[in-house]
């Protein structure tokens, strides 16, 4: 290579260097070998990048692809862990930032842990000179969003492509994975639930958002970004579910107890665990249906690629149903509370010494008998639970007839069954037809016993 000194240079030249070497703090030898230096980065990036062997052997073997969208959001430095999960899993990650989110993390951080820059403007010359917001839309299996703002949302609620990150996502026909992130008043707010709503009916998979402290000194609540590890386990399920014999069904799982409030310290409830909604919705997934659990408290853990609503009360849980319809399939597993007191006490009821204070109820709303009787949206299954102590089968017939569904699983919930709160379960599938007498077995079986019955069915119906 010719050797360049800096005698050679014109006067103009020269002087520009000595000024731009003077505010750097550096001489004008070292200013020069610094604008080589970025010259030859910039040449080497316009350049298609090398594939290591690691990556030729990812390629060679099919390694599933995902494209991870980050939003701009202070969650989005769990990001950066979660590229690291899932390239230990064999899983290629394609990064897109947001300008949002270039502010909360470097492009340089998520581009080392990804093995390939991240892409960042969409006119960027380097990318789109082959229109590469519809190259990324299609390549991968599919695209998470992590963190999932609530600006984000909105646009690919509204089917806005005003940058990179929202062009790709209204680009795509692969499936979307959403890691909601985001302060609990704007999680809450009316438009932010409208446009969730939206998504849902879109198919968009949800996971999370959970509860916890926020970034903000002394918020807490629902908006924490769900963990990595969650993240990852629900893009595996999804990667995994494609060709499940419910591929393509959209399935609503309702789950666990409610609490109906009596004062800010006291509710109504049940002995419901969430165990056999829970193993349902997560069988339904592991099938490849895009399911919806609209689940009461519990402490059972969530289940894997599954988009979860979490409730408290009778009331809550209807709502969250209604707006996770349309579906195809909907199992209504969930021990609703019958009873509500009709009262909301604000305060804590207290002993007064005048005897036990009276509480007036009120019938709850009916979801399983609400949903089987819609003229509009009815899933083409509707199921219901009947947890009875005692004529089981007969009053899960009368169940059946007056709730308008098309099957009752019935059980016997008597304390000496274990049923409520335990690990088996002992289930007589009621229908039309007649009535299947299933043997004892754990409930994890009876979800898998139920999926293969519902995908017999529906097949049956095509």
């Amino acid at each position: 290579m010719a050797s360049l000194t800096i005698r050679q240079l014109d006067e103009k030249l020269k002087k520009q260097l000595r000024l731009r070497a003077a505010r750097s703090g550096r001489s004008v030898e070292d200013e020069v070998r610094t604008i080589l230096r970025g010259a030859a980065a910039d040449a080497e990036a316009f350049a298609p990048p090398a594939a290591s062997p690691k990556n030729e052997r990812k390629a060679e073997t099919g390694a599933p692809r995902v494209l991870l969208i980050i939003g701009g959001g202070i969650a989005a430095y769990k990001s950066l862990d979660l590229i690291r999960r899932l390239r230990e899993r064999g899983i290629s990650v394609r990064v897109v930032m947001t300008d949002a989110a270039q502010k909360f993390i470097t492009p340089l951080s998520a581009g080392t842990l990804a093995g390939e820059h991240p892409y960042t403007d969409l006119f960027d010359a380097r990318s789109e000179f082959d229109v590469g917001h519809i190259r990324l839309a299609r390549d991968p299996n599919i695209v998470v969003v992590a963190p999932a703002t609530a600006n984000l949302m909105a646009k690919m609620a509204n089917g806005l492509a005003d940058d990179l990150a929202s062009a790709v996502l209204l680009a795509t026909d692969k499936t979307i994975l959403l890691a909601p992130a985001m302060n609990p008043n704007m999680w809450s707010n009316k438009a932010t639930q409208r446009n969730i709503a939206q998504l849902r009916a879109d198919q968009i998979v949800l996971v999370g958002p959970n509860a916890g402290e926020m970034a903000e000194s002394g918020e807490a609540g629902l908006g924490r970004m769900a963990k990595p590890l969650e993240i990852v386990a629900a893009v595996q399920a999804l990667l995994a579910a494609g060709s499940g014999v419910l591929a393509g069904v959209r399935m609503l799982v309702t789950s666990g107890p409610t609490h109906e409030p009596i004062d800010p310290v006291r509710y109504i409830a049940n002995r419901s665990s969430g165990k056999q909604g829970h193993a349902i919705a997560e069988a339904a997934a592991k099938a490849g249906a895009n399911v919806t659990l609209v689940s009461g408290p519990v402490n059972v853990p969530d289940p894997r690629g599954v988009n979860i609503v979490k409730v408290e009360s009778a009331r809550e849980m209807l709502t969250a149903v209604e707006a996770a319809l349309p579906a195809d399939v909907a199992v209504f597993a969930a021990a609703v509370a019958d009873w509500r007191t009709s009262t909301n006490n604000r305060e804590k009821i207290k002993k007064t010494g005048k005897g036990t204070p009276e509480l007036a109820l009120i019938e709850n709303p009916d979801i399983l008998s609400t949903v089987a009787h819609r003229k509009a949206k009815r899933p083409k299954l509707v199921i219901g639970f009947a947890a009875e102590t005692e004529h089981v089968v007969e009053h899960a017939r009368q169940k059946l007839a007056r709730k308008g569904c098309d099957w009752i699983l019935a059980n016997d919930v008597s304390p000496e069954s274990g049923v409520m709160g335990g690990d088996m379960n002992t289930i007589h599938l009621v229908t039309g037809d007649g009535v299947e007498h299933w043997p004892p077995q754990s409930k994890n079986e009876v979800a898998a016993a139920l999926i293969r019955r519902i995908a017999a069915t529906l097949d049956v119906k095509k």
